[in-house]
């Protein structure tokens, strides 16, 4: 389900699920458990990548499987996710998306929760498409949103669902650069190894002040989780 893997200071995820790495409960636990991996083994410079398999990087929710929830359930899903994105959003390492093909609804979220993004030039779509699929998004995460996007791209990105290819993500600030799918790892560790090297405290220091006006909320999400699991126990 996921690939952890490491170049030389790069950390790799790379999901391997099924349904197009389609976000459910028993997904969230594995990137979540990755994300634990990558922080608990890494002392000194270091970043994380993250990218998909196959025709896409994530196309969002397993709509089959999280529509079935309970209503503990359902609550649940929705605290985990908004954690990842807190998470990465919040995370002491450089991150990068290569997005190896379709960005969809919360896989393009997901992607914007990284710090950079590289995306394929010849195939893949970036779209948030909740709008057609009649899924809400959390007040914290369009926050992220907004701080990632230019007010008119994610505009037409929330209300229509626009999907937006590869060349034209760079040309409106989505991705930071399109490539050639052979190229996209290389580009991606090329990109992110320059900040690799930048020193762990203040680099984390600097993010949350970057991502202040939504990186407080986003975090907050991930803390009343620690603080439930903590109350738990007692």
């Amino acid at each position: 389900m996921i690939n952890l893997t490491r170049q030389d200071n790069i950390h790799i995820l790379k999901m391997e699920g099924e349904e197009g790495n389609a976000f459910d409960l028993e997904f969230l636990a594995t990137l979540h458990a990755s994300l634990d991996a990558v922080e608990a083994e890494t002392d000194g410079p270091a970043a994380l990548l993250i990218t998909g398999s196959g025709k896409a990087f994530s196309v969002g929710l397993n709509v089959a499987t999280v529509m079935g929830y309970q209503p503990e359930q359902m609550t649940t899903f929705d605290s985990e996710i908004r954690r990842l994105y807190g998470r990465l959003v919040n995370f002491p390492l450089p991150t990068i998306a290569a997005v190896n093909g379709h960005a969809f609804a919360a896989g393009a979220l997901l992607a914007l929760a990284c710090d950079y993004r590289v995306m394929r030039e010849d195939r893949g779509w970036f779209c948030i498409s909740e709008v057609d699929v009649g899924v809400p998004i959390a007040p914290d995460v369009m926050a992220m949103a907004q701080g990632k996007l230019a007010p008119q791209v994610l505009r037409d990105a929330v209300l229509l669902g626009k999907r937006f290819g590869g060349p034209e993500c760079v040309d409106l600030g989505i991705a930071d650069t399109a490539c050639t799918e052979e190229s996209l790892i290389t580009t991606a560790i090329e990109l992110i190894t320059q900040l690799s090297i930048k020193e762990r405290t203040i680099f984390a220091t600097l993010k949350s002040t970057l991502y202040a006006s939504y990186a407080t909320a986003l975090g907050a999400t991930e803390n009343t989780v620690k603080a439930k699991a903590a109350a738990l126990q007692i």
